[in-house]
């Protein structure tokens, strides 16, 4: 986990071996910027901005980061 909580940027990692193979990659990378959360990579199964609003986050204050901006005002979440 990397938490960056001066530039409000947060991170979920995986880090290891396999097969005598390294292998890292990002799992979930979230920033705040403005007071809203910018989800930037959701590589989870739960889909965490569907959680977010299930903990009670309303959908305007989370921007689906990872979708070009001419497309976010489609997913029903912020534009940013």
């Amino acid at each position: 986990m990397i938490f960056d909580t001066v530039g409000d940027h947060y991170q979920l990692m995986y880090v290891g071996w396999q097969n005598r193979r390294r292998y890292h990659g990002c799992v979930l990378h979230l920033d705040i910027k403005n007071s809203k959360i910018w989800i930037q990579y959701d590589g989870t199964e739960v889909e965490i901005a569907n959680e977010l609003v299930a903990l009670g986050v309303p959908k305007e204050d989370i921007v689906l980061a990872f979708h070009e901006p001419l497309v976010r005002e489609y997913t029903g979440f912020a534009v940013g």
